[in-house]
């Protein structure tokens, strides 16, 4: 199994191709009221304040999701990837008031990596791209979150789970589990 460098490397790439990839990022994106930017503003924005306050990490500023959303992606998965590439980090510690502390690599692995793994399909769904995600980590991923259903409903940054049959895929799982309609129509319009 690889570590939070390599896994992050490999998930960073998936999302990048979909990023250099996006024609219109004004396009329809999941979560409801989104678009193609908001999906990487949202990385962009939330994860170098939750990084800094837990570890004092800053990652490097770069341009705005406004004026550059692929710059601004590409700025923060390399300072990203630089943080979890640093033999440093192996000895550094994640504080945060709600999931306590942790050793760096696994929270940014846990938190953030995960995140850009789920949002890889929002963004593929709204700019008409490969939304085929990595079966066995939707299925990890399916597998670890079950314990914490309530709590994740309960943070506000999940819709209700969305009913799938019984037999359906890991990915189909996955996004089901996290409020996204597997079997909607894109947004997109044709």
């Amino acid at each position: 199994m690889s570590g939070p460098a390599d896994e992050h490397r490999r998930v960073a790439a998936a999302f990048t191709e979909r990023v250099r990839g996006t024609q219109d990022w004004d396009a329809p994106a999941p979560p409801e009221g989104w678009v193609a930017r908001d999906v990487v503003r949202h990385l962009v924005e939330w994860f170098p304040p939750f990084l800094r306050g837990g570890s004092g990490v800053e990652l490097p500023a770069g341009p705005s999701v406004d004026d550059d959303p692929v710059g601004a992606w590409q700025n923060l998965t390399d300072g990203v990837q630089a943080v979890l590439d640093d033999p440093a980090t192996a000895g550094r510690t994640l504080r945060n008031e709600h999931i306590g502390e942790l050793p760096l690599d696994r929270a940014i692995d846990q938190f953030y990596t995960s995140d850009v793994f789920m949002h890889t399909w929002d963004l593929a769904r709204a700019t008409g791209q490969d939304e085929t995600l990595d079966a066995a980590k939707c299925q990890e991923m399916y597998d670890g979150m079950q314990a914490y259903d309530e709590v994740l409903r309960s943070s506000g940054q999940y819709g209700p789970r969305v009913p799938v049959p019984d037999d359906a895929d890991p990915q189909t799982r996955l996004l089901a589990f996290i409020g996204r309609d597997p079997h909607a129509p894109s947004a997109r319009p044709s």
